[in-house]
């Protein structure tokens, strides 16, 4: 009752609905239409109605200018690279970000949202070779214009999707890698660090990408796993240092990358281990190899009747010599490293210092050459020897085992399954490789690194062990890349070919590029860059040169915390959450920190909170190529915005996420469910005014007394998830308050007080007064999450604001007698639980056919009967029946249901005829002449409210 047909159309009580024709007439006097209004879905259409509202009311500065004062909470945005569409993966986290700066913005807090994007790096220079331009055959200014072009149409395009998904914030003065500014603020940055010695040069092994000709950062590789040939490959001892024999001796070498065998220069193997001297079959030569992988080398190898000779600790093996398989003028030095491991292998490892972080490492300890014969594009250099020059590194794994082989030196050789990094744009493997760069230094602020990692909250509580693991065990970080969309290395050299970071001159260049952008440094030349009258020691002739590698991106976004949060005066450093997915541990979250503290000595975010990634239903990582995605887009097309936006709060995202149309359907039943409660509570106090008619808590009966602890518990437990961003968790709160508080008891019982008592009866205005505080708060504590949908509700509500995210949270309440009302309704549900256990039982054996047709007897003790009593309430009301009785449980007969020692149900049919208007069956129908199809109760009703129907003889 109480509705049209019409979806979503519901009028302001239809008091008369059941009545015949005789009465209909009173329609006009009830003027029913007076109040009718719409609340239809078609999210697709009307979200767009929306936001257009929300632009041109410019809510998001109306919401900062009435935060003015408050306490601040900055959210820090994590720069989405500027390239493609954005994906489900964007979505969840940007939407998670909104709930939170939503959120906070209505509670109390001065909370502005600078989104980001990050755009500079490889990924765009390659979009452009793939539209046909070649960067080698124009100028770089040139190929950067076109870049820097390429850069903003992406970010255009991005901002737009993302503003359609709802989101608030400063889209109009967004940051971006490639501003001024930005790039400014990038070089006082690097300049500060320069100034504490933590930037320096050096020739090390890095991460190299042959595929894009440039050194990488561990944060821009991926793992995949790769098959790899496995060598075995003995080396004959030339010098045993008195404890091998140099008469037939050979250790035997592992290695999974045979093509780096030219650039050996040492074995490593492990001081503790146990390493023995065998012989087997009738082959003369003498064999070392470590004792706990003996017996399973020996079987793989295909060895018999293995002797062991003798055996030594591998101490004692330090410094023994041996000669390299391919150049027998080089000798092979063997060291101790505590890398070495025995559960593969032979306990002896091919070392070559420049193709791997831990030979570079010991082969240092050692006084080994630094030696990496290979070029930019992963072909061996004439320096790995004839054989292998000109050769591509995998193909010179064929040609190595090959050579073994001839020199009867290969002792055994098979494919070998592991982890192997690759270039995560290209998605090709990559190499280490010795090569001059930029570095800045990790182990000289490491202790301080990971001090300011502990003032730092986590959310999961897992990522501060992650974060600091990483911090813990990496290497310094290689800065330089060579390419040329970037910020450039704002390095000069003197003539002598030092280079010159002083801090005059990198203040000097970060002017520079706050005024002209970093394109001034490809356009000028080494001398119109500096200070003007620059002298150095270094270039006694006043001539200088100046670096072309760029920094790397990571470095970019990792001084986002002084190029935004230092910068904009409405924002704060450090910020206060910085949340992304949970590759930033190794990424932006890795690289922020490290630039904070080297530059500030603190972390620049007091909370990190990470998420997992999305993936397809099956648990795939989503790819375009393999045809899984789904594209935020698709789903709002189809359904609207603010279903994606309800999804995030159904699913755990501090783990990886499961994302498929059929989550989005599901998902789109709960959005029915919240829709169609809020319709009917709007349905049903669209004639409340609650300046007039609300009723205080004090003369509320005791169910609503009950709602409204229930409506203030959930404000309390809605707003703590808040707090803590547990967004299931609000999703589990409100949908169990609208299900089962709402939906299954309170609305459930409703309808024979909302339509059947006179429009200004107590009793109906006090459930009004439940019912408008439930959609006032529950409107309030969805916006952050539903914006669109929360927007349209407050349309209909009478609140003060025009719009419902220019209001505040709702305050949680607290009452006397709340825990005692508590008590007292919870007993009672339990006890309604088995009332309807019976009464459905009755169903069942044909007895009612509905509730309201049932007299119900309830056989109970006296504390049972004192605890109904309490109520004070129409119990029959509320467990929907038309008539109740309530005896001893004493009189109880066997063949009543029984719960327990206290209590028994009998359920009858109820004697009587059906009221018209209430539905209810009772005997007292028609004892009023003047309205014989209403029962005693609604026919005074009626003749108090509408006196004028009173009377005798209404024609049909």
């Amino acid at each position: 009752m109480g509705w049209y047909h019409e979806d979503f159309v519901p009028c302001r009580r239809s008091l008369f609905v059941h009545l015949r024709s005789k009465i209909m007439r009173i329609k006009d006097t009830l003027n029913l239409g007076k109040t009718k209004f719409k609340m239809r879905g078609n999210l697709p259409v009307k979200e767009l109605e929306r936001e257009k509202l929300w632009e041109d009311n410019q809510l998001y500065q109306q919401r900062q200018k009435l935060n003015e004062g408050k306490p601040s909470f900055v959210l820090h945005d994590g720069p989405p690279y500027a390239n493609g569409d954005i994906h489900m993966g964007h979505a969840m986290n940007k939407i998670t970000k909104d709930f939170i700066v939503r959120y906070k913005s209505m509670n109390g807090f001065r909370a502005p949202f600078v989104p980001g994007w990050d755009t500079h790096g490889l990924p765009i220079e390659q979009q452009l070779k793939k539209a046909g331009y070649d960067r080698k055959k124009m100028s770089t200014n040139e190929f950067r214009k076109l870049c820097h072009d390429y850069a903003l149409k992406q970010v255009n395009r991005q901002r737009t999707e993302f503003k359609r998904l709802g989101l608030q914030g400063d889209w109009d003065n967004p940051y971006l890698t490639l501003m001024p500014e930005f790039e400014a603020a990038e070089v006082r940055v690097f300049g500060k660090m320069a100034e504490k010695g933590l930037i320096y040069k050096g020739l090390k092994p890095v991460i190299w990408s042959w595929s894009s000709e440039s050194a990488l950062a561990e944060a821009e590789v991926e793992y995949h796993d790769v098959e790899s040939p496995s060598a075995f490959f003995a080396e004959k001892v030339v010098d045993g240092k008195g404890v091998l024999d140099t008469d037939d001796t050979y250790m035997v070498v592992w290695t999974t990358t045979p093509w780096t065998i030219p650039a050996s220069e040492g074995i490593t193997i492990s001081a503790d281990f146990d390493y023995a001297v065998v012989q087997h079959d009738d082959d003369p030569k003498k064999y070392v190899l470590d004792t706990e992988l003996l017996d399973k080398d020996a079987e793989m190898f295909g060895w018999k009747n293995v002797k062991v000779l003798k055996t030594v600790k591998g101490a004692e093996l330090e410094n023994v010599l041996a000669e390299h398989p391919f150049d027998s003028s080089k000798k092979l030095v063997t060291m101790l490293g505590d890398f070495v491991t025995n559960d593969a292998g032979t306990g002896l490892v091919h070392t070559a210092p420049g193709y791997g972080e831990d030979d570079y490492i010991i082969g240092k300890q050692y006084g080994l050459p630094i030696f990496a014969p290979v070029d930019n594009k992963g072909y061996l250099t004439k320096e790995a020897g004839p054989d292998f020059a000109g050769v591509f590194y995998e193909d010179a794994n064929q040609i190595a085992l090959d050579k073994l082989k001839e020199q009867g030196q290969l002792v055994y050789y098979m494919p070998y399954k592991h982890s192997y990094p690759f270039d995560w744009r290209t998605k090709k493997p990559v190499i280490y490789r010795a090569t001059p760069q930029w570095f800045a230094s990790v182990s000289k602020i490491r202790q301080n690194i990971l001090d300011a990692i502990d003032t730092v909250n986590f959310n999961p509580s897992w990522g501060k062990q992650r974060l600091y693991n990483m911090i813990r065990d990496r290497g310094d970080w290689v800065i330089s890349r060579q390419r040329v969309w970037g910020v450039p290395l704002p390095i000069f050299y003197g003539e002598d070919g030092e280079p010159i970071m002083d801090k005059d001159v990198i203040d000097h260049v970060a002017d520079l590029f706050a005024k002209y952008g970093s394109d001034v440094w490809f356009e000028r030349e080494a001398k119109d860059l500096l200070p003007d009258g620059y002298t150095n020691e270094h270039s006694p002739h006043g001539k200088f040169t100046k670096e072309n590698d760029i920094m790397d991106v990571w470095f970019d976004s990792g001084s986002s915390h002084q190029g935004v949060l230092a910068e904009r005066p409405q924002l704060t450093y450090p910020a206060d959450l910085y949340l992304e997915g949970s590759d930033q541990y190794r990424g932006w979250f890795n690289s922020s920190l490290i630039t904070s503290v080297a530059y500030d000595g603190i972390a620049p975010y007091k909370n990190l909170l990470s998420q997992g990634f999305t993936l397809d239903g099956k648990g795939h990582k989503m790819s375009k190529s393999l045809g899984n995605t789904i594209a935020p887009e698709e789903v709002i097309k189809q359904m609207g915005a603010d279903i994606i936006r309800l999804w995030v709060t159904s699913v755990d995202t501090s783990a990886d996420v499961r994302v498929s149309m059929g989550n989005f359907k599901t998902v789109g039943d709960s959005y029915k469910k919240i829709r169609n409660t809020v319709r009917y509570l709007l349905a049903n106090t669209s004639d409340f005014d609650p300046e007039k008619d609300s009723i205080s808590y004090d003369e509320l009966t005791s169910v609503d007394q009950y709602m409204l602890v229930k409506l203030n518990h959930l404000i309390e437990n809605v707003k703590k998830s808040y707090d803590n961003y547990d967004f299931m968790a609000i999703n589990k709160e409100i949908m169990t308050f609208l299900t089962a508080n709402l939906s299954a008891f309170y609305l459930d019982f409703a309808k024979d007080i909302l339509y059947i008592d006179a429009e200004n009866d107590k009793r109906r205005r006090g459930m009004q007064t439940v019912m408008y505080e439930a959609l006032v708060a529950l409107t309030k504590l969805l916006t952050p999450i539903l914006p669109h949908t929360t927007e349209e509700i407050w349309g209909f509500l009478q609140e003060p604001e025009e719009f419902v995210q220019l209001s505040e949270m709702p305050e949680p309440k607290h009452f006397a007698n709340e825990k005692e009302v508590t008590a007292e309704w919870n007993n009672f549900l339990n006890f309604r639980k088995d009332v309807l256990k019976a009464m459905e039982d009755a169903r069942n054996d044909k007895v009612i056919g509905k509730p309201s047709e049932a007299k119900l007897i309830l056989y109970v003790d006296e504390d049972t009967k004192k605890a109904l009593a309490d109520l004070n309430v129409d119990v029959a009301q509320i467990l929907m029946v038309s008539e109740l009785e309530i005896k001893s449980i004493e009189d109880a007969e066997d063949d009543v249901t029984t719960f327990g020692d206290k209590f028994a149900i009998e359920v009858q049919h109820a004697d009587g005829k059906v009221c018209e208007r209430c539905r209810l069956i009772k005997t007292d129908v028609g004892s009023d002449a003047d309205y014989p199809e209403f029962c005693a109760r609604c026919a005074k009703i009626v003749r108090d409210e509408f006196p004028e129907t009173a009377t005798t003889g209404f024609e049909e």
